[in-house]
């Protein structure tokens, strides 16, 4: 992606099955468990490079032994950091006692990070300061283990205020406005109150000591109770996981199954990931052997082994983050690979519009790196297209046609290369504003002696955000080459509209179809619409988020897509570039056909899964016209 846009999180959890021996005896090693962390987080590293963090629960072992450990960094590369944090404890432990190398239970008792059940996390940081505190799991400490509770989730919520708000009604004090806390502290309040219930209830039947009361907590803990009274108000984009210090975890996912979540199980482990190949590599099994957890559900894996996979909330209209699947997720697994294959052929109809069919004249490219999928789906479309003429030319020449003719016919074919080369150790040096612009027109390096001036140049991109690298970078690096014509091809439709269900995209004015419908409303002396949607988002601020409407679509209504994409176009083109620019946007159509089970695309519609949703646009709407740099949830 050129315009370079932070996306939410991701999740990684282990529960091993089996006692540590058995992993010691199977594979050689103790830190099976943490093995296969390091290798989920780190095939993970494409969610999140804010910061990354780890935390175990032990079983087994002794009051006074320190059965929780977490480590969590928020340097440059903060998953190989937590991970040599946990090597050099480790290692350590094994130079000072080389006689309890192979000691199991010693080392369960004795090392920190060795454990039954593992949580991960990788994170990016769209609410919030990016500081060593913001930085997943969260723990909520007790000296009851029942109490004790790590969370960590790839997630946004749009009405935190609120759940805020409903803790302060219930007599806490939070330390701070922040999701991720108010999440926590709603599902610790709840897990307090079953786990009082519970006591009072053994008390009761039992007559049993407190001490001994613990553990029969521990067992009868209702984790689905808990989590569907916790979630009841949530409205967000969430996959939300979990351990209490006695060894229960969940992982819950949202009703709309915004974020994803994947899960492995067998008799030694179950796993979790944001990504369903992540687990596939790990684990080295077949793409039918990973379940996806449905929207509304949890899984849940009880301190015995249990596990189920219960509904928590009602699920909604399944509206799956289609951004996954043209962007963030990894491109290796295989429906993602395919669709993101189609989001480029799909476009390819509009291509041949812009280039007047004249493909031997057109030179394909991409911008790397993560559009190149997309950009092979549009060259094996511009190959189905030029093999149609050439069997056309064959059949209407018939007999006429000489072996060297047909030669030359079937030798033809599209002229795709790889022509922009990112340079990123650039974009990370710049750092002066002053110098900002000459800097980032070099962010892109190009092949010369490729394009001829007759050329149509055109160039497939995953999306087009805001516009700022293709304008002051890409097109004006790509004019050297002296094309007849630039054409920018985004895989995905026009951006109109903020994300608030965890992906970095918050403010209207950064978006350039945005500010294209703005220019379009002056040319076209409508401008006063600009000012009556700003009413309208106002008059909605005292409703109930159920009762809001996308007051923001006006801005929008009185234009097609082409329009719109013209007039992007006719805003990229500064005087100094002599070719002709055009951009393409993927319809929305398309981009449901080829991501059928991904349909979510508030983000392009405005038609928000949630009703939060509407709450976000409308006041992000308010922000920009009041002129608030900042985001509206």
């Amino acid at each position: 992606m050129s315009d370079a846009i932070k996306h939410e999180c991701g999740i990684a959890m282990v529960r091993l099955l089996k006692p540590l021996q058995y992993y010691k005896d199977k594979y050689g090693s103790a830190f099976y468990g943490l093995n296969k962390m390091y290798l989920l987080m780190e095939k993970q590293h494409n969610r999140g490079q804010d910061g990354a963090g780890l935390a175990s629960v032990k079983f087994n072992v002794d009051p006074g032994i320190r059965y929780i450990s977490r480590v969590r960094s928020n340097k440059p590369q903060p998953i190989q950091d937590i991970f040599s944090q946990i090597n050099g404890r480790l290692n350590g432990l094994n130079e000072e006692n080389p006689d309890k190398v192979d000691d199991v239970q010693w080392q369960l008792n004795n090392a920190p990070y060795i454990g039954n059940l593992f949580l991960g996390h990788v994170r990016y940081g769209t609410f919030g300061k990016n500081s060593i505190e913001s930085v997943h799991p969260f723990l909520r400490q007790s000296n009851w283990r029942h109490k004790s509770l790590i969370v960590a989730g790839n997630f946004n919520m749009t009405n935190s205020k609120r759940l805020f708000n409903d803790l302060v009604e219930i007599g806490q004090h939070p330390k701070e406005l922040t999701d991720t806390v108010t999440v926590m502290e709603k599902i610790g309040h709840f897990i307090d109150d079953a786990v009082e219930k519970s006591y009072q209830k053994i008390k009761k039947n039992d007559g049993v000591s407190k001490k001994d009361a613990s553990p029969l907590i521990e067992e009868r803990i209702n984790i689905k109770k808990v989590l569907k009274r916790s979630a009841k108000n949530w409205d967000g984009g969430y996959a939300m996981a979990g351990m209490l210090g006695h060894g229960d975890a969940f992982v819950l996912r949202d009703p709309a199954g915004i974020r994803p979540a994947f899960y492995y199980k067998d008799d030694e482990v179950v796993v979790v990931a944001s990504e369903r190949p992540v687990i596939q590599t790990v684990f080295n099994v077949s793409i039918n052997d990973v379940k996806e957890i449905e929207p509304g559900h949890a899984l849940i894996i009880k301190r015995s082994g249990e596990i189920s996979l219960p509904q928590v909330t009602e699920p909604l209209p399944k509206k799956a983050c289609s951004f996954e699947r043209i962007y963030f997720s990894r491109g290796s697994d295989a429906d993602i690979y395919t669709e993101r294959k189609n989001l480029g052929k799909f476009v390819f109809p509009q291509i041949l519009e812009k280039i007047d069919n004249n493909i031997s004249e057109t030179v394909f490219s991409y911008i790397p790196n993560t559009a190149e999928t997309s950009f092979y789906g549009m060259s094996e479309a511009a190959e189905d297209f030029l093999n149609k003429q050439k069997t056309a030319m064959i059949l209407d020449g018939k007999r006429n046609l000489s072996a060297e003719k047909v030669t030359e016919i079937l030798s033809e074919r599209p002229r795709v290369e790889k022509l922009a080369i990112k340079d990123a150790k650039l974009r990370t040096f710049i750092a002066d504003d002053n110098s900002r612009d000459d800097l980032v027109a070099h962010l892109y390096d190009v092949t010369y002696g490729i394009v001829k001036p007759t050329d149509n140049l055109v160039i497939i991109d995953d999306s087009i955000v805001r516009g700022t690298t293709l304008k002051k970078s890409i097109i004006k690096i790509l004019d050297r080459l002296k094309p007849k014509k630039i054409i920018v091809v985004s895989s995905a439709p026009q951006i109109r509209y903020p994300d608030c269900y965890g992906i970095d995209m918050a403010k209207m004015g950064d978006f350039i179809a945005f500010r294209a419908a703005l220019e379009l409303l002056k040319d076209t002396n409508q401008y006063h619409i600009v000012e009556e949607v700003y009413k309208k988002c106002k008059n909605q601020q005292h409703l109930e988020d159920a009762e809001i409407t996308n007051s923001v679509q006006d801005i929008y209504a009185s234009f097609t897509d082409e329009q719109i994409s013209n007039k992007i176009a006719e805003m990229l083109k500064t005087d100094d570039i002599n070719a002709e620019v055009e951009i393409i946007y993927q319809s929305v159509d398309n981009l449901h056909k080829a991501c059928p089970n991904h349909l979510g695309d508030w983000y392009f519609t405005g038609n928000y899964p949630t009703p939060g949703g509407n709450r976000v646009v409308n006041d992000s709407y308010i922000n920009f016209f009041e002129g608030n740099n900042e985001r509206a949830y």
